[in-house]
């Protein structure tokens, strides 16, 4: 093979590596665990789930000298939802214990996702036991679950970032690989207002709510077949392999209508819309999406063949705002695709079947989110929160 095949062939690695990039470790792997949502085993605050709540009130205690009773606030709790099967799961416990108590919170409520729920049901009682704070642990899967549920009540979601992806945690620089320290960013980090964005695969169907990106055709369909017994061994390279099979296709014509507009018909390889707009590796896919603009970025990338390709990654990785080679981006409040034949969708990395049809709106500051406050920020710069220890 001659050198310019070599480098033509390396170009569109590249390029798939660039594309797939939204579900690069956007780690989809169902929870394999029961969720122990019920087990109230040395925590106070907790609610029996089958009989309602139990008393909050504040405690009291006597003052010796005056002969009157104090009242004793109760201490904040937090509900951390997790996904068993990640490599940290297994000491999150222990780890959340000792930093709740260093930093004056009850004992953590611990409930686990399972294969068949990623954690809405475990969201839901997090809200019933009346917690202060619930905090999904897990990947962008986890997270995606846990903000759908908890959009608009109005109680503050933390991250704790133990997929491979974590794409949410990094575009609210959330720190990555220290869960201890994301627990304190969670625990008493500034409250921040983000939106929620929406999408339905049918017209009046079913409301599924994201946070980072959603979308349709070539994205989708690489993370729909990618083998899973691949990817347990070979993590985010098994990407690679699918999209390597998925590059060379045909464009599929759509008909998109943004903002309620006139419609437009389009032949794409893919369409995918952005809440936010980092990526791994300091890709930026939307560089003007935004988490609290209240707006809908949304890509058309639409090559004709393998060569063009290279146009979309020169396209993108020139940070193009509206219009690049064979890609177009719209800024919208909600976007509606339609298609003749199906097309597999994707929503956070989770390949949820194929349509012919995909709405997304945005719902802005639906959700209060943790961040690192700038003291936060400077501990973490000098490595200075030494995890407790008892």
């Amino acid at each position: 093979m001659d050198t310019g095949t070599d480098l033509l062939i390396g170009i569109i690695i590249a390029v798939v590596m660039l594309l797939v990039g939204l579900g690069v470790g956007l780690a989809v792997g169902r929870r394999s665990s029961a969720s122990r949502g019920g087990d109230s085993k040395g925590r106070d605050r907790r609610v029996d789930l089958a009989g309602g709540a139990q008393d909050l009130t504040p405690m009291t205690s006597a003052d010796e000298d005056s002969g009157q009773e104090t009242v004793v606030p109760p201490k904040p709790c937090v509900a951390i939802i997790v996904n068993p099967s990640k490599p940290d799961a297994a000491g999150l416990e222990a780890t959340a214990g000792a930093v709740c108590r260093q930093e004056g919170w009850d004992a953590p409520i611990m409930l686990e996702t399972e294969v068949e729920d990623p954690g809405c049901t475990m969201a839901r009682q997090a809200l019933e036991q009346q917690v202060d704070l619930v905090v999904a642990a897990g990947g962008d899967g986890t997270v995606r679950a846990v903000a759908e549920v908890l959009a608009g009540t109005g109680v503050p979601m933390g991250v704790v970032p133990m997929g491979t992806g974590n794409l949410l945690a990094r575009n609210l620089d959330i720190v990555l690989g220290r869960p201890e320290w994301a627990l304190r960013i969670a625990l008493w980090g500034e409250d921040t207002a983000v939106d929620v964005a929406h999408a339905q695969i049918e017209p009046g169907g079913k409301d599924h709510a994201f946070m980072v990106m959603a979308g349709l055709g070539f994205d989708a369909a690489v993370m729909a077949d990618t083998d899973s017994d691949l990817k347990s061994k070979v993590g985010w390279l098994a990407y690679l392999e699918a999209g390597s099979r998925k590059l060379v296709g045909t464009r599929t014509e759509v008909r998109v209508t943004v903002d309620g507009g006139e419609p437009f018909t389009e032949k794409i390889r893919s369409v995918v819309a952005g809440n936010c707009g980092k990526l791994q590796g300091g890709i930026t896919l939307l560089p003007e999406a935004e988490l609290d603009d209240g707006i809908l970025d949304v890509i058309v990338i639409a090559p004709k063949n393998a060569v063009q390709w290279i146009g979309v990654a020169a396209s993108v990785l020139g940070r193009n705002k509206r219009k690049g080679l064979h890609t177009e981006i719209h800024r919208c409040k909600e976007i509606v695709i339609e298609s003749e034949e199906e097309i597999e969708v994707q929503l956070d990395g989770d390949a949820v079947g194929s349509s012919t049809y995909l709405a997304m709106q945005v719902e802005e500051h639906a959700l209060t989110m943790r961040t690192a406050t700038r003291q936060q920020k400077r501990a973490i710069r000098a490595e200075g929160w030494p995890i407790p220890v008892g």
